[in-house]
């Protein structure tokens, strides 16, 4: 028996692997491992998909699986064109490398909804080359034209009903140039794109077989903690390094420049051990740091000279000449990510390679920083993807990867670093807080004339991407303003940066998830000032059958908007344009005596371009109902004494399953290139909620989360 095999041998033998190269329109073949492949095979590896001579069609997926649904949906649009058997389908994590690069980022990262927006020709090419490919192969078996046959279900047909299956086909397939432009198939055609079908994921979850991040473990690791400072700006003073040591378990205590790690053979000694350094810190840059001096300081920076992000028209001289002009301001906290799975990272540094294995949303970044740490080039660094019990951003920090490698260095052996919830909160790259002032100018007739923002906001780019900062503007900051669904005559956004010590980072939607509870909010005071219909005010300052028009009709139409509501109870509405796609929610809420707010249903409406996987949009939306209620009901982070006050989900409140109200989600029908799903369907709830409360009451709630005190009455 021969026990060595080459990787050619085994393509020849085994599969078809195919994809699309780094080079717009060039394709090539490869091997199935990006990191280790290529030692024998021409073409540099973009492995996607790898078709096996059992029939059966393993997909490589470059984005994490966050719950999201890509790794159902990425496959459907690779077996539409390919015409695969769906049951032969199955899907696998591929490691960090060049291939799977975001065609439009240039890196590999999971966020912004881009992970199927950004590839959705380059997935179609992909199946559509492997088709062809096959199909010629079985015609000159058959020695007929290739555009005789057909495929259907995994196997190419012959005219007169035969056919051979795609794995019959393989070895010699491989052998085939691969196409660089292949035909795709027209929309009216698909059988798998816009259809139900079963998550792939799903399975190994329910039967608790998914292993992530936080549960992985590998032979001879130790896990660490990591004690942080508790305030911003501290360091450490003292510590006793002899108390941790004597803790049993603990094997190592390793300052790692403002921070001390603790090293040992279970979590619970890493933990016990870290309590035991007794840690003397200073009291940090900002000790006077608190929620109110926070409060100030956003209040200060409204007051101060801002830098223009977009113009048109004559702002101040429309103000002049409005008939009414009306003015407001807007308040939004820090918020925390507090996703289900703590922030973890393990990492093996070896001689001549690095392994990471992490749930993480950024894995060129991953590359980089353990690359950077080690000396080793890229390609000697491999990132292993584990599915993520949440992320909304925050896995693309690279605070665990840094600590993970760098003590798997010291210790010469694997090392899984671990956060605890109280680091997570303490250690979180918040949602930025935001004060905004608005003031706009209304005609004779109700129409908006005039509309000037400023925003005071600390910025996100400036740490993460700062290129993208230009004349004092973060564009993150603003979006969902210098964007805004509507047609103004005169329009001014200015943006004011805030400095403070607390990190920011990228959230859920990022900015347009606090910018849209600022527009639409105003929009619909600006819809009562001129006595208009909510929904009619914004649909005559929209382009009539635009996208944003649309779904804002579509939303009015399945919501029954006009009317008769039930006793007691009021609806309000708020529309988004964001990330390619378009969406708008309805609230029908109540309001008692006591102030309490019962939000009894959301309706929410999405055109999302091309609805690729219906049922994993339906879960995102409704998720984006859930979240959006609990930041507008309970989540704030709190500060004091120059550090995070809050430590636990018991002084940070999320929505419960009580509060959780009837959800309904339309999709509008088209067939345009798809747009994000996990983003858009988040910014207009909170709005579309504050504006069903003011229907039912007459008061504004102008701040997040709610002020229900406003609404007691008596």
């Amino acid at each position: 028996m021969k026990s060595q095999m080459t990787r050619r041998d085994f393509l020849k033998k085994s599969s078809l692997v195919i994809a699309a190269a780094a080079l717009p329109g060039r394709m090539g073949l490869f091997n199935v491992s990006p990191v280790l492949a290529g030692v024998d095979i021409p073409f540099k590896p973009h492995a996607f998909l790898e078709i096996a001579a059992d029939d059966t069609i393993t997909v490589w997926v470059g984005q994490t699986n966050l719950g999201q649904g890509t790794h159902t949906g990425i496959p459907m649009i690779i077996a539409e064109e390919l015409d695969a058997d769906w049951e032969k389908m199955r899907v696998k994590m591929a490691l960090a490398a060049e291939p799977f690069k975001s065609p439009v980022w240039h890196m590999q990262a999971t966020g912004g909804s881009s992970s199927i927006r950004h590839r959705w020709d380059l997935l179609r090419k992909v199946g559509a080359a492997a088709r062809l490919m096959l199909v010629e192969t079985a015609a000159e078996q058959w020695k007929i034209p290739a555009e005789k046959c057909a495929t259907k279900d995994g196997k190419v047909i012959h005219p007169d009903g035969r056919g051979l299956t795609f794995g019959q086909l393989v070895e010699a397939a491989r052998k085939q140039p691969v196409p660089e432009h292949p035909p795709l198939k027209n929309p009216k055609d698909y059988r798998i794109i816009g259809t139900q079908r079963e998550r792939m994921d799903i399975p190994d979850k329910v039967m608790g077989k998914t292993v992530f991040g936080f549960d992985f473990t590998i032979p001879g690791m130790c896990v660490a903690v990591v004690a942080r400072p508790p305030y911003y700006g501290a360091s450490f003073q003292s510590y006793d390094k002899k108390a941790a040591m004597a803790v049993k378990g603990v094997i190592k205590v390793a300052p790692l420049g403002n921070r001390i790690a603790v090293c040992a053979e279970t979590t619970h000694a890493a933990m016990i051990g870290r309590n035991a350094l007794d840690i003397r810190w200073s009291k940090g840059s900002h000790p006077d740091l608190n929620d109110d001096a926070l409060d100030a300081l956003f209040k200060e920076h409204l007051e101060k000279p801002a830098s223009v992000a977009k113009t048109g028209g004559d702002v101040k001289k429309a103000l002049v000449e409005a008939a009414r002009t009306i003015e407001q301001s807007y308040k939004l906290p820090y918020i925390s990510h507090a996703q289900a799975e703590p922030i973890n990272c393990t990492a093996h540094v070896e001689k001549e390679r690095c392994r990471v294995w992490i749930p993480t949303q950024g894995q060129t970044a991953t590359q980089l920083t353990a690359s950077q740490l080690t000396g080793l080039p890229l390609e000697k660094v491999e990132v292993m993807t584990l599915p993520a019990g949440g992320g909304f951003g925050l896995r693309g920090e690279q605070d665990p990867v840094e600590d993970s490698v760098l003590l798997s260095k010291t210790l010469n052996r694997p090392v899984k670093v671990i956060w605890s919830r109280k680091d997570d909160f303490a250690n979180d790259r918040f949602r930025p807080a935001s004060q905004c002032n608005i003031k706009a100018g209304l005609d004779k007739d109700g129409r908006v004339i005039a509309w000037s923002h400023t925003v005071a906001a600390p910025s996100v780019m400036s740490r993460l991407m700062p290129d993208y900062v230009k004349d004092g503007i973060d564009p993150d900051a603003v979006s969902g303003i210098t964007d805004i669904p509507y047609s103004f005559p005169n329009l001014l956004v200015s943006y004011v940066k805030v400095d403070s010590p607390v990190t920011v980072g990228f959230w859920r939607s990022v900015g347009y998830s606090v910018n849209a509870f600022t527009v639409e909010s105003f929009m619909d005071e600006l819809a009562h000032a001129a006595g208009k219909d909510p929904v009619q005010f914004r649909l005559d300052h929209m382009e009539k059958d635009g996208r944003p028009y649309n779904i804002l009709s579509l939303l009015a139409e399945k919501s029954a908007w006009g009317t008769p509501v039930p006793e007691g109870r009021a609806r309000g509405v708020a529309v988004t344009s964001c990330f390619e796609s378009f969406a708008a929610h309805m609230a029908e809420v109540s309001v008692n005596e006591k102030g309490k707010i019962t939000v009894h249903k959301m309706v929410c409406a999405l055109d999302c371009g091309i609805a690729v996987y219906p049922d994993a949009i339906r879960a995102q939306a409704e998720a984006g109902v859930v979240m959006g209620l609990s930041t507008a009901f309970h989540e704030k982070v709190r500060f004091e004494n120059g550090g995070v006050k809050t430590a636990n989900y018991d002084d940070y409140p999320v929505l419960t399953m009580s509060e959780v109200p009837e959800i309904e989600v339309h999709i509008a029908r088209n067939t345009l290139n798809p747009g994000g799903v996990g983003e858009p369907v988040f910014p207009s709830v909170a709005p579309a909620v504050a504006n069903a409360v003011f229907k039912a009451t007459g008061v504004r709630l102008r701040e997040l989360p709610f002020k229900r005190e406003l609404l007691i009455k008596g």
